[in-house]
């Protein structure tokens, strides 16, 4: 299927000039071994990258793995592409990326994976449903997910006989309840303008179609139809939060929330580490943004956090799917569980952090859906938007202005999925 490349050219065309370039690409062969490069976009994750390297290599006598976890890899993922200097496997986020990724024809299909059987089928889905538009073939293998909702002190609510709400009522009643009694409901860290994507994101899975960005695309409707009561939620949780929510940044908030400043700190699974640097003793468990007063419409927003995809360019297949088993082998994931406080998208036993105690029924259901913040581009600064609606409080400028920042910044997204459905009829 012809594809346009449009998206992708510009997003590379920006970054050029700006990146180192890392050494180049992998069927070369070293000592007679197959050389297989992964270039992957997490360092936080390096120690464990650089673990798994040596382990394969000490394993493997005709595979030579080089894993590089740099701080700017999106940004030299992206210049390599654009010199054909391409690794054998990307590891990158289930986002925006991922989309522009298959839509430039820069990932491999790996259909004939037989590891993609083991995938929780729910992640697959959300990866497919990233596509801009529909793709024949897979193209990325889900890792690791993470989980957004609101993490609570779990001591704090056993003291206080507080209940876990299931409904927006109840929330509302909770905070109003945990306010009565002196006690700060929520922190949050909205100086960095990022968090503010944090609740967003927790409230609209289950107050708007998981396909919005989708149907806007494709003409079909607008945010101002489907956001308002996102937005109107998201502004009402600042009054059980501190006086000032945008003084206190990422840090301040994981830090306050974890001296006992806040019975509920509305953040993903990503900052229990942080929380837990500060507390390792810490009591944490979360539950699910309920935001609609009928339960059964709860969903968990969570989403692939790492994917590995190979690209059309490696030159040898097969070893990359030697590389990927390994990658996937239970141990393996259960090690990056334990030190990044993740969810594997891979169906097993695996032993989950106690903090996701309160969603490991949505992750077992297969009850989860993505962050509609993925389907965002860079370039509309979404999180910035966000931010400066939480601080005017006008909710029918900000649903105007992500209308109209919407069509700037996907005018061509939109061209090529309108010009799918009038060849196809439907881009669903």
């Amino acid at each position: 299927m012809m594809k346009r490349k449009n998206a992708i050219s510009a997003v590379l065309a920006v970054v050029m000039v700006t990146a180192a370039v890392l050494p180049g690409c992998g069927a070369n062969e070293n000592d007679g071994k197959t050389e297989i490069e992964i270039l992957q976009y997490k360092p936080e994750a390096a120690a464990y990258f650089d673990q798994v390297e040596d382990e394969f290599n000490a394993t493997h006598d005709d595979i030579h793995l080089t894993i590089s976890s740099p701080n700017d890899a999106s940004t030299i993922m992206r210049t390599r592409f654009v010199r054909n200097d391409y690794p054998d496997i990307i590891g990158i986020g289930g986002d925006i990326n991922y989309s522009y990724y298959v839509d430039a024809d820069i990932l491999a299909d790996i259909s004939d994976y037989e590891g993609l059987a083991d995938i929780n089928p729910t992640y697959v889905d959300i990866l497919e449903s990233l596509e801009i538009v529909p793709t024949e073939g897979t193209y990325g293998v889900p890792y690791v997910a993470n989980a957004a909702g609101i993490l609570y002190n779990r001591d704090m609510f056993e003291e206080h006989g507080w209940k876990i709400p299931e409904t927006w009522s109840e929330l509302m009643d909770l905070c109003e309840e945990i306010q009565s009694e002196g006690i700060l409901p929520f922190y949050f860290g909205f100086r960095d303008t990022w968090t503010c994507l944090a609740p967003w994101n927790a409230l609209v899975v289950g107050l708007a179609p998981s396909d919005t960005c989708q149907q806007v695309n494709a003409g079909e409707t607008t945010f101002s139809d489907q956001y308002r009561e996102t937005a109107e939620k998201c502004l009402k949780l600042l009054d059980y939060g501190p006086d000032d929510p945008f003084a206190y940044g990422y840090n301040d908030a994981c830090t306050a929330f974890a001296n006992g400043e806040s019975a509920m700190y509305p953040i993903g699974s990503y900052a229990v580490p942080q929380i837990q640097q500060v507390n390792p003793d810490m009591n944490i468990d979360s539950f699910v943004m309920p935001g609609n007063d009928d339960a059964s419409k709860n969903t968990l927003n969570s989403g692939v956090d790492l994917l590995f995809s190979v690209t059309a360019a490696c030159k040898n297949k097969e070893a990359a799917y030697e590389v990927l088993d390994f990658l996937l082998e239970d141990e393996n994931i259960q090690a990056y569980i334990d030190d990044q406080n993740a969810i594997p998208c891979k169906s097993g036993d695996f032993t989950l952090s106690p903090a996701l105690d309160g969603m490991t029924s949505f992750i077992e259901a297969g009850n989860m859906t993505d962050y509609q913040d993925h389907y965002y581009p860079s370039e509309m600064a979404a999180d910035a938007l966000i931010q400066t609606f939480l601080i005017n409080g006008d909710v029918d400028d900000f649903l105007t202005t992500f209308d109209t920042s919407w069509q700037r910044y996907n005018r061509d997204i939109i061209r090529e999925v309108q010009e799918y459905n009038e060849e196809h009829g439907t881009a669903d």
